[in-house]
């Protein structure tokens, strides 16, 4: 975008990135009663007291208003055309509706960088968060969940970060998918240092998207905030792998707010990286182990995950008479056909039709009179011997 071009609303909520902080309701009402450039003139050459929006102390507008001396919109959407980004606001075709439902909490604007259409790509997407400190499981469980959605035609959204999120954008480019990566700093700022050739790649094959103007680093709290735009702009979060002190809660605990879909990838019941999943499952959020879980809560009508069961045995193909001989049969030793009527219920004419039946298929054999299991039917293959 030409910054000769940018209007008088853009240049205002440009100003107001670099003024106000990411998620401040209270700033967002400001906004919502004066618009951005009243709000702006408010905060940067006011006339007086009454200029001063409402609920605000000193301080807080001291703070406000020192920011706004510094702000130079022009510069910002400068630096940002060079680094290949652009800033959307509200009411732009580009713009995701679905921010809207953050209410005071909405971004004032959005940085971009990439080359796909965000609101097109927000309609289908799922976010993937988890752990920075995550084990090799949760890393795994990360990659496999991003390439599977992408393989599903699903754009998947994280946060860039070390761990699990980094594995996430991973396994989705690994796939040639679509992903975008909700920073808490600036588009054009590389964090964390580790990530910068991941970063790049996204930034090349998916979108970098933040509230912050160019040049921004991120704090704590900007990156508890920016979690609310990762669950507002997705139609569900997964969470893998989270201590009961999580950022990747707050996500999903926002989504659960907005009445977006909440899902959690278990893990062992002794490990403390799966601590806070585990308690988000006793709640309302849905169990899923793979992608087909994740599309069959957040896709479309039909779009079912496939019916989940252990291996077929031959002896699940029997008749129910065959079966109840079998069953009847000692696990060691052999029995007379009469003694294994009586076990089955039946009659010994019928108990001995079934177990020739058996004999051919290679559940039993004769000894003498009597009969005895195989070692086929002993341990059948695919059961694991010894105990689970």
């Amino acid at each position: 975008m030409n910054t000769a071009d940018a209007g008088p609303e853009r240049l205002a909520r440009a100003a107001l990135t670099r003024i106000i902080e990411p998620g401040d309701e209270r700033a967002g009402r400001w906004l919502r009663t004066y618009g951005a450039i009243e709000l702006l003139r408010r905060l940067a050459a006011p006339q007086g007291p009454e200029d001063d929006p409402p609920g605000a102390s000193p301080a807080r507008l001291d703070s406000h208003r020192r920011r706004a001396a510094l702000a130079d919109p022009r510069r910002d959407l400068a630096t940002a055309a060079a680094a290949g980004a652009r800033f959307l606001i509200p009411g732009d075709e580009e713009w995701p509706r679905q921010l809207d439902d953050l209410a005071d909490a909405r971004p004032v604007g959005l940085w971009v960088r990439g080359h796909a259409d965000l609101r097109m790509w927000a309609l289908r997407s799922v976010a993937v968060v988890g752990a920075r400190a995550c084990t090799p499981y949760g890393a795994h469980m990360g990659a496999v969940l991003g390439s599977g959605l992408a393989e599903k035609g699903w754009v998947v959204v994280s946060g860039a970060a070390a761990g699990v999120d980094g594995a996430v954008h991973r396994g989705t480019l690994a796939a040639k998918g679509a992903t975008i990566a909700v920073l808490a700093c600036g588009v054009d700022v590389i964090y964390p240092r580790g990530h910068a050739e991941l970063i790049g790649r996204i930034a090349e094959q998916g979108l970098l998207v933040g509230e912050l103007p160019p040049g921004d680093h991120p704090t704590p709290s900007r990156f508890i905030l920016r979690n609310r735009v990762i669950a507002a702009l997705t139609r569900g979060t997964v969470v893998v792998e989270a201590e009961y002190r999580s950022g990747s809660l707050v996500t999903a605990r926002a989504a659960q707010k907005l009445g977006r879909y909440t899902m959690g990838v278990p893990g062992p019941a002794t490990s403390g990286l799966s601590a806070g999943v585990h308690e988000l499952l006793r709640g309302e959020a849905v169990l899923v182990t793979d992608a087909e879980e994740v599309v069959e809560l957040v896709g479309d009508m039909g779009e079912l995950a496939p019916t989940r069961r252990g291996p077929v045995l031959p002896r699940d193909l029997l008749a129910p008479g065959a079966a109840r001989v079998l069953e009847a049969l000692p696990a060691r030793g052999a029995a007379p056909a009469r003694d294994l009527a009586r076990e089955a219920g039946t009659s010994a004419d019928e108990a001995l039709g079934r177990l020739y039946e058996l004999h051919a298929l290679g559940f039993v054999e004769r000894v003498g009179d009597d009969w005895k299991l195989t070692p086929t039917a002993l341990h059948p293959a695919g059961t694991r011997r010894g105990g689970a």
